[in-house]
């Protein structure tokens, strides 16, 4: 049992999704017949669910801040049909579409953001307000009809890797891709060595460490194969690279940056981040502009796929990105939450949709399935708080010592900015910093130090 805690890195129980995931997989390979793990499934699974897991990208920031976005499917719409009609009848190119489709998301969430952040009203109702709001507003722009989108827009969507070089019985763009990812593993875990050598930390064995690699380069080497291979023209799809991105970029916002530890600061606890010096407001203010950006990115990925902006575009996205945060790990009460996590926990829900369809499930059922699978992730998660342990998959990469630079080099810094378990902001030495009893109101920041 050790080894294996050696070797994924964390308490086993971290890694639950993560199981559950590749379980499911494996399980509708069998039902189906083997109809789930083939190139034209695989890429159909990813290209019908991008747009769902870049919202969930940012509202699971949005959660561990103590907040909901209700709004995501709206604004994914009215971007998309403000898009298409500029692509259409204003005579935008389709790069200038894509910079007009971000364009009105940043200003769409600079507007809720200041609600939340400068008004004071909770993200729930501030959001409410804007799921009504742009989906009318979707619905008067385009006068509830579908207005397509050039071939090239098309492609952000639906494309596919192009082709290039020798005949190497693979997509040379998927298998390019592979070897950078694989190299990129045997790199990360050199350094992870080289770290743990320099702090004085007692690195894992180079068993462990090259079976950990070994499984991660052979997920890899399956999934170029598997994405290369197909038919003639398809390869490793467009919105799969895209979302690919956007997850290493979050993923190094969230865990290595300052406004990352900002986040789970104010999400672990508000007030206590406002006396550390932590701008509540500002923080408030990026992560509700930062989800409207996405939902416009979704949206954008979305028409291209389907070819055309309609006046129903963008229906109950918000529920799909809440159930794959959920899922993933993050805590109802904020503080809590993963962009990988959350990635995870959207994969489980589009291979739950993608194996019931192959099985011919009709969609009642389906949604049934789904609403109880979303129910024992989250009670599962509860159980595991009340019996002292920590989030489902909360930890799943887990964070190394963090170093500081001295004139001696780098050395551990003295304590972390968040408690690990509970996400709450920490002063020197790790003592959680003491909450001023006069500022308790949940949304307002009348004591606010920025």
């Amino acid at each position: 049992m050790k080894s294996l805690k050696n070797l994924l890195g964390g308490d086993v129980r971290q890694f639950s999704m993560l199981f559950a995931l590749i379980a499911l997989i494996l399980f509708f390979q069998v039902m189906t017949g083997g109809k789930v793990l083939t190139p034209t499934n695989m890429a159909n699974l990813i290209n019908g669910n991008s747009y769902v897991l870049i919202l969930a990208i940012g509202m699971v920031m949005v959660i561990v801040i103590g907040h909901i976005d209700l709004s995501v499917g709206s604004v994914a719409a009215v971007t998309g049909i403000i898009v298409a009609l500029a692509m259409r009848d204003w005579g935008f190119p389709w790069w200038g579409g894509l910079l007009l489709g971000l364009a009105v998301g940043a200003v769409i969430g600079a507007w809720q953001g200041w609600w939340v952040a400068y008004v004071g009203i909770p993200g729930f109702i501030t959001t409410l307000a804007g799921m009504m709001l742009f989906r009318g507003l979707n619905q008067f722009i385009g006068k509830s009809n579908s207005v397509p989108v050039p071939k090239e827009f098309q492609t952000l969507g639906a494309g596919y890797l192009p082709e290039w070089g020798p005949n190497t019985g693979l997509n040379n763009s998927t298998l390019l891709l592979g070897i950078l990812a694989v190299a990129y593993v045997i790199w990360h875990e050199w350094q992870l060595r080289r770290k743990a050598l320099r702090i004085g930390v007692q690195p894992d064995s180079m068993a462990i460490a090259g079976v950990r690699a070994g499984l991660l380069i052979a997920v890899i080497a399956y999934a170029t194969y598997l994405f290369g291979s197909g038919r003639v023209g398809t390869s490793f799809p467009v919105p799969g690279l895209l979302l690919v991105g956007l997850v290493i970029v979050y993923h190094v916002l969230t865990q290595r940056t300052q406004i990352g530890r900002h986040i789970y600061a104010v999400g672990g606890n508000r007030v206590a981040a406002s006396l550390s010096g932590v701008s509540t407001r500002r923080t408030y203010f990026f992560v509700m502009m930062n989800m409207s950006v996405l939902a416009a990115v979704a949206g954008m990925v979305f028409i291209g796929r389907s070819t055309a902006s309609g006046p129903f575009d963008g229906t109950n996205w918000e529920l799909d990105a809440i159930a794959a945060v959920f899922i993933g790990g993050a805590a109802v009460s904020g503080g809590i939450g993963t962009v990988t996590g959350s990635i995870i926990g959207g994969l489980v829900m589009a291979t739950l949709n993608n194996g019931l369809q192959l099985m011919g499930v009709g969609s009642d059922r389906t949604q049934i399935i789904k609403g109880l699978v979303l129910l024992a992730a989250v009670a599962f998660d509860v159980y595991n708080k009340q019996q002292g342990r920590k989030s489902i998959i909360g930890l799943i990469f887990r964070r190394r010592p963090a170093l500081e630079t001295t004139d001696e080099g780098q050395v551990p810094a003295l304590a972390p900015d968040i408690d690990p378990t509970s996400g709450a902001a920490v002063a020197a030495g790790g003592v959680p910093a003491a909450p001023d009893a006069q500022d308790q109101h949940p949304m307002g920041d009348a004591k606010d130090r920025r």
